[in-house]
């Protein structure tokens, strides 16, 4: 115990001055003890009788051990009642610990119920959003039909405009070819009137030259 402890200091003390002597009336600790209510049976945090005897033996009377004693009693008990009125008794504590528990299921319901409504908000978001996909994807469907539609339509008519163009152009090649015979037939009419000229003149000119040089011969005879 710390009062003990300190006993050994306060005996030279007492023996160097016998003649002051401690006050032995019980109204010395009055002003230490009047936070105490009045008529309440003193409380013992420690053991009196033993402290009494022990500054008996340390060389105090019999008055003054008790004396000191009343006053630390009063002092110890002093403080340990300020010490409890700052403390948490088990009724508050348990209660405390209730209303903790009641806001943690409060927070934690509470908690619940948003992760369940985000759920549901995401869970209808999501939906739409698959419905605006599900509606993106068809447009994009029909635009790919329509253009490839479009495209086939375009190809066909092209076909169809390039094949009139090539019997156009086979019917040109056709006409040029008639042509080409015609030209090809009068110019081979024209080469055998030719040649029949020609060799008509050969023949009326060789006639001539030998008419001619039988006349000469006949002549010189």
């Amino acid at each position: 115990m710390v009062v003990l402890r300190h006993l050994g200091s306060i005996r030279p003390l007492i023996r160097s001055s016998q003649s002051r002597a401690l006050p032995t009336s019980p109204n010395a600790c009055r002003t230490i003890s009047s936070s105490r209510p009045d008529g309440a049976p003193a409380e013992h945090h420690f053991d009196t009788l033993k402290l009494t005897q022990r500054l008996e033996q340390e060389g105090f009377s019999s008055q003054q051990s008790e004396a000191v004693m009343r006053c630390l009693r009063d002092v110890v008990g002093e403080s340990i009642t300020n010490f409890k009125k700052d403390m948490v008794t088990k009724a508050d504590q348990e209660k405390n610990v209730y209303m903790y528990k009641v806001d943690f299921a409060q927070l934690k319901s509470e908690i619940q119920m948003l992760e369940k409504n985000d759920y549901t908000v995401m869970k209808s978001e999501i939906s739409k959003l698959m419905g605006e996909v599900e509606k993106l994807r068809q447009k994009l469907k029909e635009e790919i039909t329509r253009c490839q539609a479009g495209v086939r339509l375009d190809m066909n008519l092209e076909k169809g405009r390039i094949r009139d163009e090539s019997g156009t152009q086979m019917l040109k090649v056709k006409e040029t070819n008639t042509k080409i015979e015609a030209e090809i037939s009068n110019l081979r009419t024209q080469m055998e009137t030719i040649k029949f000229q020609i060799l008509q003149y050969m023949i009326g000119t060789i006639t001539g030259s030998a008419a001619l040089i039988l006349a000469y011969l006949r002549m010189f005879r």
